[in-house]
C-alpha cells in the first residue's frame, strides 16, 4: 500500500493510499471540504463509503470499472480527507452533501454505488431526488421501510454496537484510544481472516486518532439514534421509484431474516440478494459482486 501525504486544510491525519489511474481533488459544500477521489470516464458513478472506511474501501471495485464508468468516490463529512465541521452528521445532510457535490462537478445524473452508511445515504438521495438517480446498488445495508415487528425485536440486539460508538464522551473516547479497536470491529465483521489486511483495518482506525473525526463519527451514529431511528417504526409514505438492487453479506452481523422485508410495497424496481459467504464489508470482501451488480443495473440503464 504505497501512500502520498495528504493533509485536510487545518488537520492532519494520516496518508492517503494512493491507487493507480485514481487523481484527488475537494470541493466546497458550504464551507465543507469535500474530498473527491475519482477515475475513468463515462456514465457518472458515485461510489458511497460507510463506516469505518473511506474512499479507500473502492480500491478493488474502482479499477474493474473504470475503464466503462466515471468513478468518484467522495469521503463523507468528517472522514478520511475531508474536512470536520461540528455538525451536519444526520444521513439527509449527508445525501444533500452527495447532491451539492455531484452540482459541483457538473453531474446532472448519476448511479450510486453505497455500502453502509453510503448505501443509507443512497436511499435518501434516491428518495429526494429521483430523477437525478438512475439507479442504485446498495451493499451491506438493511432495507429501508422496516416493519416493527415481535421478530424484528428479538433481533435489535444486533444494532447493540451503535449504542457504544454512540455514546457521548465513551465513543469518541474508545475510538481515540487505539486504531486496534476499529481494526478488531473490521476483522470482526467480515467473512475470513484477512479479507481485509491488518494495515488497511488499522488505517482505517487511524483516521480516528484525531479528536475531531472520532467526535464525528460518534455523532454519526448518536444522531441516528436519538433523532432517526425513531422514525423508522413511523408508517411511511415514501415511495422509492429509482431501480435499486441491494447485496448484504449471509455473515454479515446485521443481517437478520426478520431485517429483510417491509420494502417491497414502497418500491417500483428493487430487489434484496444475499450473498453466500460474504461478510459486513462487501466492496473489499466480494468486489467481483460489485462489479456485476453495476453491470446488471447500469449496463441495461444506459
Amino acid at each position: 500500500m504505497t501512500e502520498t501525504t495528504v493533509s485536510t486544510g487545518s488537520t492532519q491525519v494520516v496518508q492517503m493510499p494512493d491507487v493507480e489511474g485514481v487523481s484527488h481533488s475537494y470541493v466546497d459544500i458550504d464551507g465543507v471540504d469535500v474530498h473527491v477521489a475519482e477515475a475513468g470516464s463515462g456514465p457518472p458513478l458515485v461510489l458511497l463509503h460507510g463506516w469505518p472506511q473511506n474512499w479507500y474501501c473502492w480500491r478493488r471495485v474502482a479499477p474493474l470499472v473504470m475503464h466503462r464508468y466515471r468513478v468518484i468516490m467522495p469521503d463523507l463529512r468528517g472522514h478520511g480527507w475531508s474536512s470536520v465541521p461540528n455538525r451536519g452528521y444526520d444521513k439527509d445532510q449527508l445525501a444533500t452533501d452527495v447532491l451539492r457535490t455531484a452540482d459541483q462537478l457538473g453531474l446532472d445524473q448519476f448511479g450510486i454505488v453505497g455500502h453502509d452508511w453510503g448505501g443509507w445515504t443512497g436511499f435518501l438521495t434516491s428518495l429526494r431526488e429521483p430523477d437525478r438517480v438512475t439507479g442504485l446498488l446498495a451493499l451491506g445495508i438493511l432495507p429501508p421501510f422496516q416493519r416493527l415487528t415481535p421478530a424484528a425485536l428479538m433481533q435489535a440486539w444486533r444494532g447493540a454496537y451503535q449504542l457504544v460508538l454512540g455514546a457521548p464522551l465513551l465513543g469518541e473516547a474508545l475510538l481515540r484510544t487505539s486504531p486496534n479497536f476499529v481494526a478488531t470491529m473490521v476483522r470482526a465483521g467480515t467473512s475470513a481472516p484477512g479479507a481485509i489486511p491488518n494495515d488497511i483495518a488499522t488505517m482505517y482506525g487511524r483516521t480516528f486518532q484525531d479528536r475531531r473525526r472520532a467526535r464525528a463519527s460518534s455523532l454519526l451514529y448518536r444522531t441516528f439514534i436519538t433523532r432517526e431511528l425513531p422514525t423508522l417504526a413511523r408508517a411511511r409514505s415514501d415511495r422509492l421509484v429509482v431501480p435499486t438492487r441491494l447485496l448484504i453479506g449471509e455473515h454479515d452481523p446485521i443481517r437478520a431474516e426478520a431485517f429483510m422485508h417491509g420494502w417491497e410495497d414502497h418500491a417500483d424496481d428493487m430487489s434484496v440478494r444475499t450473498l453466500p459467504g460474504i461478510g459486513h464489508f462487501v466492496p473489499e470482501e466480494a468486489p467481483a459482486a460489485v462489479v456485476a451488480g453495476i453491470g446488471e443495473l447500469f449496463e441495461p440503464l444506459s
